[in-house]
């Protein structure tokens, strides 16, 4: 568990499609709120913690449980984020994410999905960085 500093947070960019995380130690405990967007909000919340991988108890990894709001779409946003950051970190994770675009097209909805994976590494990478550190 870190010291200090106690919270972080990591952008994919500036652009149009880019996310946001901010990430704040509980205690044992890491809570990560995900924006993006024309209206940030809070559409799902994912809870994970790890767990020995079913596949090779040796490794571990996590187990999540999704809320989401009816009609929103960040579901799979906030599960695979909370199960990265819980596996890796071996803690427990609550992620909340919300991202709002009008008129978003496939493509748009990629790219977001891309920058998603690439905000879960961001994050792990820093939150690593800030553990060695503390």
């Amino acid at each position: 568990m870190p010291t200090v500093p106690h919270s972080l947070s990591v952008s994919t960019g500036s652009g149009r499609l880019d996310l946001s995380a901010q990430a704040l130690w509980v205690g044992p405990d890491l809570v990560v709120l995900v924006t993006g967007g024309e209206l940030p909000h809070v559409g799902a919340v994912a809870m994970a913690a790890p767990r020995p991988s079913l596949a090779d108890p040796a490794v571990t990894s996590a187990t999540a449980s999704v809320f989401t709001y009816p009609s929103h779409k960040e579901d799979r946003l906030a599960q695979a984020t909370a199960e990265l950051l819980s596996a890796k970190l071996e803690t427990r994770v609550v992620v909340t994410a919300g991202c709002h675009w009008d008129g978003l097209e496939p493509e748009g909805i990629k790219q977001v999905s891309a920058n998603g994976r690439r905000l879960g590494q961001m994050l792990l990478e820093a939150l690593l960085a800030q553990r060695g550190a503390a």
